[in-house]
């Protein structure tokens, strides 16, 4: 074969190859990277003059894939693999280099090895923008359920607010009028009282409630929170840790809400919290925001947990030991600071919470 037809024949090979990972690329799914990447990595190796001795690497943030178990990379030729034009990656072509030499490669491969990093990278590219629209999606319709929710809540609380304060109203009339002590009347004005109680959850919960935004210092309103606690602690049997080392964080929040936040986490951590447990309120600042973070040494959250953590009406407490509007009024007044508020478990053992607020 003389010279040219053998150009010829590398020139159709090199064009084979880049129809093949166009096609490979267009067929893929952004579920199957690994069997995307193989597959390219095999087309491209078909590509290259000395198709059995050389091997091919595609190296990325995600994964490593290799056309050979153990590659040597002492005769290579490669070409950087670019992701919303940052260096993600580096695909490689290789030769053994017993029998070759880097001179061995032609000219044209390094242009093919450039065409198939930059078709790598479109791919990666897609993949990534693939899952940020799944994952904005399902945060849009969490938030749209949690809207509605908190509408139809916000009607529910309203409609309850004046009939509640009427039965407590008369039961409390009823009662200044008996000379002694009546259990049933007690028994409906602790009931209502507990219903009122619940109804302003309802209220948090859909933000109904009227904020008084100002310049506040976090510091006291925590140690506050914990020394009003610290009855419930010695009762519970649980330790707590503060973890602050400025005296003063300011941010523009509403102090009542901020209140019912710790209340609410404290009270969570508490009750989850074995005897003898730490629960840990740890507080600082960065350019920007304040950073909140509570944990407790308890059982932690499960995967089912996480998800639903937040939603309304949702509680891991047994039936009776809680109305599972706790966490979702915590969220709701988070929201309605401009915040953020993320659950997870700890490393060894028990939940964390850490919540985010801006300082202005």
């Amino acid at each position: 074969m003389n010279k040219t037809d053998a150009a010829l024949k590398e020139r159709i090979k090199e064009l084979t190859c880049l129809y093949e990972v166009s096609s490979i690329i267009g067929d893929a799914s952004d579920h199957f990277i690994e069997d995307t990447l193989k597959a390219i990595a095999f087309s491209l190796k078909r590509g290259f003059q000395f198709t059995e001795n050389i091997n091919i690497a595609i190296h990325t943030e995600l994964l490593t894939i290799t056309t050979t178990e153990a590659i040597n990379k002492t005769v290579n030729i490669n070409a950087n693999i670019k992701v919303f034009k940052k260096i993600k990656g580096a695909l490689y072509a290789c030769l053994n280099p017993v029998e070759y030499d880097v001179k061995d490669f032609l000219k044209e491969e390094q242009i093919l090895l450039d065409n198939i990093a930059l078709k790598i990278g479109g791919f990666l590219e897609h993949v990534a923008t693939q899952k940020n629209e799944t994952s904005l999606k399902r945060q849009m319709e969490h938030a749209d359920r949690l809207s509605i929710v908190g509408e139809i809540t916000a009607g529910i609380a309203h409609e309850l607010n004046t009939p509640l304060a009427n039965i407590l109203g008369f039961a409390e009339l009823l009662q200044s009028s008996f000379n002694k002590p009546n259990s049933d009347l007690d028994k409906i004005i602790d009931n209502a009282i507990y219903s009122r109680e619940v109804v302003k959850k309802l209220m948090f919960f859909a933000c109904k409630m009227p904020q008084e935004m100002k310049a506040i210092n976090l510091v006291p309103i925590i140690k506050n929170a914990i020394n009003l606690l610290d009855a419930t602690f010695r009762k519970e049997q649980v330790k707590y840790l503060i973890q602050i080392k400025e005296d003063i964080l300011l941010l523009k929040a509403d102090s009542v809400q901020l209140t019912q936040i710790l209340f609410n986490l404290l009270m969570n951590a508490i009750y989850f919290s074995p005897k003898d447990g730490l629960v840990t309120v740890k507080a600082y600042e960065t350019k920007a925001n304040i950073i909140l973070k509570i944990s407790d040494q308890g059982k932690g959250l499960s995967k089912e947990d996480l998800k639903k953590i937040f939603q309304p009406f949702f509680t891991t407490k047994p039936i009776g030991d809680g109305s599972g509007l706790g966490l979702s009024v915590v969220h709701g007044i988070v929201l309605s600071h401009k915040g953020t508020i993320y659950a997870e478990n700890n490393k060894n053992k028990g939940a964390l919470f850490t919540i985010t607020l801006p300082k202005n």
